[in-house]
């Protein structure tokens, strides 16, 4: 059970509570302007820099430290890409710049799931219904059990090693998602339904695994490169990407103080309770600069749950703000070290893999 102590807020507070963090919003979306427009096309051009650089480097080969610094700077690029650049895009962040590169419409970015399904099952679905056992697929993706909240079966006992599948392979547990396949095995999505799916499913698998696995080791043949080097330095880019995108998501959304709630709870929800339930199901993680430009400033994602579709970078400043709002209602800001808020997430991992009796057991 989540380990926290807020004061319960009644309808006036509520409103008042809303009220404060509407107000944020609006002063925020008023002062967006040339800064953050700046900003974000400088990451397009550092994810633009460090893939093509990367990529240079993998073709002189095993060659040290050219490979290992080519691996490095590619997975860069794919984290900045993944994260800061085409998270943060397809949430509608920057479509007042009017720009088509930063549509977040169109955006379509560096991973196996298209960008489609994400819009849905993470912008509409997820944040829709942030930490509702039941309505937010993302509690546990489906093969996780990570609080008392969530039914027990018997597969969960073998969880750390889901979960160690998961991380290695993130980016495709992300696109299965959409697909529903549980549904489809229940009898509630029939093929028909599930056809068209899996054909954009497919259609970009190929081309991702065309462009890393196939485009680039055959252009390093073509110019008398190697050609396993550039292939299995592609393989490590997108494997670090995934253990880096996995950490941070979770330690976002399922460490010990982050709450869930039932399908009930939510019935009639005011703005006010909206604006609590994104508080209490989400963790910050504390750092510089760079750890925040790295995992997309989703190390401040109590802001992000708050605020999904203003500029990320405004989340810092804003962080201020909401902690002080937090605490005059008398209502806990879940925010720790990245190491602290991940070994609270091992933990529920292990200790949720039982049965609820064992698991209560200390």
């Amino acid at each position: 059970m989540s380990n926290r102590e807020d004061r319960e807020l009644n309808e006036v507070e509520l409103q008042a509570f809303a009220a404060e963090l509407d107000a944020l919003r609006q002063r925020t979306l008023a002062s967006l302007g040339s800064e953050d427009a700046r900003y974000i096309r400088r990451v397009r051009a550092a994810v633009r820099a460090c893939c093509w650089s990367g990529r240079l480097l993998l073709m002189l080969g095993w060659f040290p430290p050219t490979w290992l610094l080519g691996s490095l700077l590619l997975a860069l690029g794919k984290i900045l890409e993944n994260m800061e650049l085409g998270h943060n895009v397809m949430h509608g962040q920057y479509d007042w710049m009017n720009d088509p590169e930063l549509s977040g419409r169109d955006y379509e970015w560096d991973i196996v799931g298209p960008s489609d399904f994400w819009r849905h099952t993470h912008n509409h679905v997820h944040h829709t219904w942030t930490n509702v056992v039941g309505m937010d697929d993302d509690v546990g993706y489906g093969v996780v059990r990570l609080f008392p909240e969530q039914r027990w079966k018997p597969f969960y006992r073998w969880q750390p090693l889901w979960v160690t599948l998961q991380a290695l392979l993130f980016q495709y547990a992300v696109a299965i998602q959409h697909l529903r396949l549980d549904q489809y095995f229940k009898g509630r999505l029939s093929a028909a339904e599930l056809r068209p799916l899996l054909r954009q499913f497919n259609a970009k698998l190929l081309r991702q695994w065309g462009k890393d696995y196939l485009l680039f080791p055959v252009l390093a043949l073509l110019l008398g490169a190697n050609a396993l080097a550039v292939l299995v330095g592609n393989l490590l880019a997108n494997l670090l990407r995934n253990l880096w995108t996995f950490a941070v998501i979770f330690c976002g959304h399922f460490t010990e103080k982050a709450a869930v709630f039932s399908k009930e709870s939510v019935l009639g929800e005011s703005r006010g309770h909206w604006y609590l339930r994104q508080l209490r199901g989400s963790s910050n993680l504390e750092g510089g600069r760079l750890l925040h430009i790295l995992t997309g400033n989703l190390s401040h994602q109590i802001e992000h749950h708050l605020f999904p579709d203003l500029p990320a970078r405004r989340y810092a400043e804003m962080a201020v703000d909401v902690r002080a709002i937090a605490q005059r209602y008398g209502q806990l800001y879940n925010s720790g070290s990245f190491a602290g808020q991940l070994a609270t997430v091992l933990r529920r991992i292990w200790r949720y893999r039982l049965p609820p009796q064992a698991a209560l057991q200390p």
